[in-house]
Order: structure tokens, then C-alpha cells, then sequence
């Protein structure tokens, strides 16, 4: 007999031995239960009934097709009027809410969703094609919405209570999760959840859908190689991470990665790669390993290349003064409307960390540290767009001194609400062009030609 077997004989034998003693009941009370209260009460037998301490370290899809069959019997028990279509819905939703995110598991199978939202057990929305839009999906209440929160977090090893009411977690697609519950949330638990596909995107993907142009990527994929530090800046939503995995491709396979993040989301490709995950204080409020104190370990850990997931607070300084001491080639992203709008956030996250740096001292770092920065926008009507990859010159005195090497000028709005406009080479030649040559890359001698690059 399987382990399977044993952890369900209980189950089993009470569909067999129970199903002729029960079926009249069944036939008599089928009419008046609703389709959530036959799914309830299915479910609540199965769980009662079965050993999952005994099936735990079975395979998912042998543990999902086996349990599959029982609650089949469950369901022919209970209420064998059901038609085919109805007992497919109930038998799959039954097998979500055991194994998988309950009303959630069918908006995580549609890849053409990129942000589900919810707000409380009824309301919830998901953004399909940069377009937000209501779902009839609905939790029972809010026990059951705070349930799969917390078999969403409990995966990672976080939790979510009274006294720790805000959580960052993850999918096993590598997908976002942040939730929020009472006392905090006032009309029940919300989450949120920024999608990630299991397989990522590629640079071929984010050229058809002109994100960039073939010249944009021609010279990022040249800075990569070159071992050029880099920003990724952009609001909220504008791709950033997405164009974090792509670039990351570029880095050669020999070279030692180290990634830090809050909520490990990036799917670098290489093997050498060692990926950190900071944690939240126990229930104790000790214990907390902040992206700071993984950034000054990772000094410790021989890294080529630092990849910081989101650079949002003092751990700024630590970074800097890594890309200023022999870890060129790193990568992060941050916050910022503007490449301009960078600098100053970086400023304001060193002076988080409580030192009392001169402007231009912290703007000298800066200067020296960072070669470029890339800004992502999401503009009217969903697009996502590389609007501008500039260079850091250098000091002017106090000031830094960027230049655009390419630039989106957004042009109108189409007929559809979404804007339009055409990317463009503004005829600089960056100063690290040696810096490219020096490393074997050769670019094309028009490449920063001024002229227009795609019209979109």
C-alpha cells in the first residue's frame, strides 16, 4: 500500500461504506445548498478526513491527481445531481482551496494579468494590458481571504498577526505579494500582488513590444559587458525589475553574482549566483537583517557583480561605496520620475543613514560611482517605455553633470487613450565610449547619429 494509500484509507472507505447511507439525505438536502456550501462542506470533509502529515512529501501533481479521485467520490456522495460543468468547477475550486490560493489560483493561471488587487473578501480587481478592471472573484469572508494570506506568506517563512500586520512575500513564480490586515486595514485584509511569469521576459520580448529600440539595447548590453555601474530608475509599475532580469542576462557566466533583496523576485539565469533575502524581526521584534546589513556582508563573500533589488534607504552609501571600491558592474533600481530625480533620492537615502556628509562630498560618490542611468516610465494609457539612458559625466563644481544619450519624446495620444510618441538618438557620444573599446566591445561608428529611432 502507497503512502498515499494509508493517508487517505480513512477518507476512502468512508466514501465506499458511507455513500448507500447517506445518499437519500444527499438527493433530499441537494436542492437547498448552494454551490459555496456544498464546496465548504466537501472541502471540510476532506480536510477532516485526510492524513496530510502522511502525503506531505509526496509529489504535487501525484498528491493533486490522487486526491483528485476522492473528492470525485465526495462529490457523487453529496450531491450526485450536480451537471458535468458544475462538478469540474466544484472538484477543481475544492482541490485550489487543499493545495493551492483558493478564488486566486484562476487569476494566477491568466498570463495576461499583471497586477491583482485586492480589496477585502469581495472587491477584487486585476489590471489586464495596462488596463484595471473588476472581477467577479470573491473570498467567503474575511477568515477566508486572512487564510490564504497566511498560506501565502507562511511559504516564505513570514507571517502576518495583530502584531505584524504588514508583510512582504512572494509566489513560487517569483510574483510580489504585500498584504496589510485589521487593525491596520479598516474594511478587512487587502493585498496586492505584482506579477512575475514563470519564464521572464527576454530582450526580444520588450523590443516587440517597443519598450526600447535594437540601438538602446545594442548600447546597454554594451555597458553590461563593460562592467559600467548601473541605476534603473522609474516609478511605480514602469518595469523596472522586468528590465533588471533582462540586462542581467547580459553578464557573462563566469562571473560571481551576488543578489539582495527584500522580497527575492529577481530570476537571474546564471549559475554562479548567490541570492540574499533580508528578514523581519520575530515576534520579539529582534531579529531583523535589513538590505544594509546584507549589502556589507556581501563585501565579505568575494562578489564580482552586487545586484541590489531595490536600493530604498541608507543601504544607498554601502552601495556607492562598493561600486567605488572594486565591485564595478553593479546593478539596482530605485524610485525616481527623472534620472535627476535619482541623484536626489540617492542623496536623501545616504542622509537616512544619519551621517553628516557634506552635499558635494555625497555628490562627489555619486559622481564617481555611478556611469549610468536608465529611466523607465509608464506612460497614459498603460506603455512601458525606456524614456531617457543618460550618462553621469561627472562634477561641475557642485553640480553633477548628466547628458541624454537616448530619449523618448512622447508626441500625442492615439484614439485608444494611450500615448504615442517616437524614440530618438540625441547625437552625444558618452565619455565611457573608451571604457567600451577597452573591454573589446566595438559599437557602430553612426550609433549616436542624431536622428529619430522608432516612431511608435
Amino acid at each position: 500500500m502507497s503512502r498515499l494509500s494509508k493517508g487517505i484509507t480513512g477518507l476512502s472507505s468512508y466514501s465506499r461504506h458511507g455513500a448507500s447511507q447517506s445518499q437519500s439525505v444527499a438527493n433530499d438536502r441537494s436542492t437547498n445548498k448552494s454551490f459555496e456550501d456544498l464546496k465548504r462542506l466537501i472541502h471540510g470533509k476532506l480536510v477532516d478526513k485526510l492524513d496530510l502529515s502522511r502525503v506531505s512529501d509526496l509529489q504535487g501533481d501525484t498528491l493533486r491527481r490522487e486526491i483528485r479521485l476522492v473528492v470525485e467520490r465526495l462529490c457523487d456522495t453529496e450531491n450526485p445531481l450536480l451537471n458535468r460543468m458544475e462538478r469540474e468547477r466544484l472538484i477543481d475550486e475544492v482541490l485550489d482551496e487543499t493545495f493551492g490560493f483558493g478564488p486566486l489560483e484562476m487569476l494566477l493561471k491568466d498570463p495576461t494579468i499583471s497586477d491583482i488587487l485586492v480589496n477585502g473578501p469581495y472587491k477584487v480587481y486585476v489590471e489586464r494590458r495596462g488596463k484595471m478592471e473588476k472581477t467577479d472573484v470573491k473570498f467567503r469572508d474575511n477568515d477566508h481571504l486572512l487564510q490564504i494570506i497566511d498560506r501565502i506568506v507562511s511559504k516564505v517563512g513570514r507571517r502576518v498577526d495583530e502584531t505584524s500586520p504588514m508583510v512582504d512575500a512572494r509566489l513560487p513564480d517569483g510574483s510580489r505579494v504585500n498584504a496589510i490586515i485589521p487593525p491596520l486595514a479598516l474594511d478587512g485584509p487587502s493585498m496586492s500582488i505584482r506579477r512575475f511569469g514563470a519564464n521572464p521576459l527576454k530582450l526580444e520580448d520588450l523590443l516587440n513590444f517597443k519598450a526600447f529600440t535594437p540601438e538602446m539595447a545594442m548600447l546597454m548590453e554594451a555597458a553590461i559587458k563593460a562592467r559600467l555601474n548601473i541605476i534603473i530608475s522609474g516609478g511605480t509599475g514602469c518595469g523596472k525589475t522586468t528590465l533588471l532580469n533582462t540586462l542581467s542576462s547580459f553578464i557573462p557566466a563566469e562571473d560571481r553574482i551576488i543578489t539582495i533583496e527584500d522580497a527575492a523576485e529577481l530570476q537571474l539565469q546564471q549559475d554562479h549566483v548567490v541570492r540574499l533575502e533580508t528578514r523581519p524581526p520575530n515576534i520579539e521584534g529582534k531579529g531583523t537583517v535589513n538590505t544594509r546589513d546584507l549589502v556589507r556582508n556581501s563585501l565579505r563573500m568575494r562578489p564580482e557583480r552586487i545586484v541590489i533589488g531595490e536600493c530604498r534607504g541608507p543601504e544607498a552609501l554601502d552601495m556607492l561605496q562598493a561600486m567605488n571600491t572594486g565591485h564595478a558592474g553593479s546593478l539596482t533600481t530605485l524610485h525616481a520620475n527623472s534620472p535627476r530625480d535619482a541623484q536626489s533620492r540617492l542623496e536623501t537615502m545616504i542622509m537616512m543613514g544619519g551621517l553628516e556628509l557634506p552635499m558635494k562630498a555625497m555628490r562627489q560618490q555619486i559622481a564617481s560611482a555611478i556611469d549610468l542611468i536608465i529611466q523607465g516610465n509608464r506612460l497614459q494609457g498603460g506603455p512601458r517605455k525606456l524614456t531617457s539612458i543618460t550618462e553621469v559625466m561627472g562634477m561641475e563644481g557642485d553640480v553633477i553633470i548628466m547628458q541624454d544619450i537616448f530619449r523618448f519624446k512622447q508626441m500625442g495620444i492615439d484614439q485608444n487613450g494611450r500615448a504615442t510618441g517616437q524614440f530618438e538618438a540625441t547625437g552625444v557620444r558618452p565619455g565611457f565610449v573608451p571604457r567600451l573599446e577597452a573591454a573589446g566591445i566595438k559599437l557602430p561608428s553612426n550609433l549616436f547619429q542624431e536622428r529619430v529611432l522608432l516612431r511608435d
